[in-house]
């Protein structure tokens, strides 16, 4: 059990569990669209059927970034999860949009529901604390493995536990009240969308700061500085520079060391200034240490 567990809060099986959890929700809810002649139901479980597609997505990348250096790329594949992020960001603003799209439609031609309303609701209530477990999970691993595709993806699972709240809502209300009252569906729907945009932008923004090489926080370069200047032996640094690499550090700086060292003793140095920023906190996944030989100021 430890072990099914362990394997579960891994990158690629919480995706897996994800991907499991949409075919069986984009199936019987589009399942009991058809059957029912329920239009909500049917257009939350295409809904579902699009986290298929980035559920497909980021265990691509997943496989991908975990490649190690080659010919081609002498620095590894970890942009690639970024990549994965923006389009799994871009694929959240287009569902925000078309949830916008559908309830604005909704509204301006709306027509009482017919049909059943029993088994769409069900499913819409099921479908709920299914995905926002999911979105949970899925970004807990994320954030744990400091990985933005994960965390782009956990926020699409809450885009479909948010279409299957506006598809509650007008189910039961015209269960309650009647089909006039099936018009809190496109309303809810509405204002949750631009909660989606909002957040589908701030992943675009990040992945696309990513992929211009910002640098990490201010925090962060503390973090990494700090390190490096109490290393014994090093005498000062400059030349720092860190950026952004999959929701991790790459950083290169070049240390002062004394001059009368050996070059054995200087790269002694430098390793343990590479191996401390590495084993820090600071989540640096990439260092390169230069050596040069300190000169007192005014020399």
């Amino acid at each position: 059990m430890e072990a099914e567990h362990h394997t579960l809060l891994t990158p690629r099986g919480v995706t897996w569990l994800g991907l499991g959890v949409n075919v069986g929700l984009a199936g019987a809810k589009v399942a009991a669209g058809l059957l029912f002649g329920s239009q909500t139901i049917l257009a939350d479980g295409l809904h579902s059927a699009s986290d298929m597609v980035s559920d497909v997505a980021v265990l691509a990348g997943l496989r991908v970034s975990a490649k190690p250096a080659d010919g081609c790329h002498h620095y590894g594949h970890r942009r690639v999860s970024t990549l994965v992020a923006m389009i799994v960001g871009a694929m959240l603003l287009l569902a925000a949009g078309y949830i916008l799209y559908e309830a604005i439609h909704s509204l301006r031609q709306f027509r009482p529901p017919t049909g059943s309303f029993g088994m769409p609701l069900v499913l819409a209530l099921v479908s709920i604390p299914l995905k926002e477990a999911l979105f949970r999970l899925t970004r807990r691993v994320g954030r744990r493995e400091k990985d933005a595709s994960l965390v782009a993806n956990a926020w699409h699972h809450r885009s479909d536990a948010v279409t299957s709240v506006a598809a509650s809502a007008g189910l039961g209300a015209a269960m309650i009240g009647g089909g006039d009252w099936a018009l809190l569906d496109p309303l809810t729907a509405a204002v949750l969308s631009a909660f989606l945009a909002v957040t589908a932008v701030r992943i675009l923004r990040k992945s696309a700061s990513e992929l211009v090489d910002s640098a990490p926080s201010d925090e962060r370069l503390a973090c990494i500085k700090r390190i490096v200047a109490q290393t014994p032996g090093v005498r000062g640094y400059h030349a720092f520079r860190a950026r952004q690499v999959g929701g991790q550090v790459a950083m290169d700086v070049h240390i002062f060391v004394d001059p009368e060292l050996t070059v054995c003793e200087g790269h002694e140095i430098a390793g343990a200034v590479k191996h401390g920023v590495l084993d820090s906190d600071c989540d640096v996944v990439e260092a390169v240490v230069h050596v040069e030989p300190y000169e007192p100021p005014g020399r």
